[in-house]
């Protein structure tokens, strides 16, 4: 059985999360949205070296309130260099396609860089 080949886990100043935060254009179906998330958009930039790990989260609620969460979807990519993930995706074809179908989907989605301090 071939083992899939595992991407060296770096520490230090370059490691992020990305985070984006984000709706669905008025139009856009939400099952048409996580299918693509599902069987592209995750498999595909979980290919490029600086990306660790890739997973997508709908938005259920606010902890404690009945109010609407101000976003449906939240994006996490753990990044093991920041620097590269730039040059990573410009050099990847498939990735161009990927942005350019998330941009139909999302609806000015909200992208924040983290950098770990405690924990």
């Amino acid at each position: 059985m071939a083992r899939k080949a595992t991407k060296k886990k770096t520490t230090g100043s370059k490691r992020r999360l990305l985070v984006v935060l984000f709706n669905l254009k008025r139009g856009q179906s939400e099952a048409a949205y996580e299918r693509w998330a599902r069987t592209k958009d995750v498999p595909t930039a979980r290919r490029l070296k600086s990306i660790d790990d890739f997973k997508v989260f709908r938005v259920d609620g606010l902890f404690g309130s009945d109010a609407k969460a101000p976003y449906r979807y939240a994006e996490v990519l753990e990044i093991n260099n920041i620097d590269r993930l730039g040059p990573d995706v410009m050099a990847s074809k498939p990735m161009k396609a990927i942005i350019a179908k998330f941009q139909a989907f999302a609806d000015n989605p909200m992208f924040l860089i983290m950098s770990r301090f405690a924990g």
